[in-house]
């Protein structure tokens, strides 16, 4: 089993060029940042400048999102090779990436594809999880997705999936709050059962995010606020949980910087926490 990653607490927001040159000339109040991987799996230029800039004030996480965790091609040796490379010089609070697969022979879909959830998978998923923990040295921390079809083959749920993927593998796991409420409206599951089924000692991070509205369907599109189901099934992971390290995500639309820290204060408010952040 891969080295133990210890619980942390803080709160932190998505790193953002937006928000760059907030990042370089006054204190953000934030406990921790969270970056793209792959954004960054670079050998030089102004992004990697920046993130080591931001690392010398406050931790980082980082987050990948192709690393097809679910592939059946298993994973791409220099994809682990460039995130090892980052990891070594960041040394982030965790690496993390998406119970999902993103391609097939060597295309990139750049999507997060939903996994049946089978034996088969399984064995897929762990096998692949082993691998990235050997060659990266850490464990990983993995995320639950989102998703918007389920497959017919699969002979349990989600959350019992993951809760034997990090039993047999040792891995952790980041807890997308928001994705647990978009797939449990589209799949017609109780979000509840969804957190009591989670080992809640292998979480390590919380998601939360806002979502929209398709015909049929929510869409995980990362692209307004939290909303307040969202934020009533946070209060039950944290009941659950405690104090657990937690980020809001957002990818477009994004607002002043200042924006998202009053969002950020309502999660701190939700857990409890009202320890001073990090200098």
């Amino acid at each position: 089993m891969p080295d133990p990653i210890a619980p942390f607490t803080g709160f932190g927001l998505g790193l953002r060029p937006q928000h760059y040159d907030d990042f370089l000339t006054r204190p953000v109040p934030l406990d921790f940042v969270e970056v793209i991987s792959e954004n960054f799996m670079i050998d030089g230029g102004r992004p990697l400048v920046m993130l080591e800039r931001v690392r010398e004030r406050c931790p980082v996480a980082l987050h990948g999102v192709s690393m097809s965790i679910g592939s059946a091609d298993g994973l791409d040796e220099e994809h682990l090779r460039r995130l090892c490379s980052l990891a070594d010089r960041i040394d982030p609070l965790w690496v993390s990436d998406h119970l999902c697969w993103t391609g097939f022979g060597g295309f990139n879909s750049h999507d997060l594809l939903p996994l049946p959830y089978t034996d088969e998978a399984m064995d897929v998923v762990c096998a692949n999880i082993h691998h990235a923990q050997e060659a990266l040295g850490r464990a990983l921390v993995i995320e639950n997705p989102s998703s918007y079809l389920t497959f017919p083959e699969s002979n349990r749920t989600e959350w019992e999936f993951i809760a034997e993927m990090a039993a047999r593998t040792g891995c952790y796991l980041l807890l997308d709050v928001n994705n647990i409420f978009v797939s449990a409206t589209n799949h017609g599951f109780d979000p509840i059962a969804y957190l009591d089924g989670i080992p809640g000692d292998r979480i390590r991070q919380m998601h939360l995010a806002g979502h929209s509205h398709g015909k049929t369907l929510l869409i995980d599109t990362h692209d307004a606020p939290v909303p307040d189901p969202v934020w009533s099934l946070y209060a039950e992971a944290c009941a659950r949980f405690g104090p657990t390290a937690t980020m809001i995500e957002r990818d477009d639309h994004i607002p002043p910087l200042d924006d998202l820290l009053v969002e950020l204060a309502i999660a701190r408010e939700i857990a409890g926490v009202r320890h001073a952040v990090a200098a």
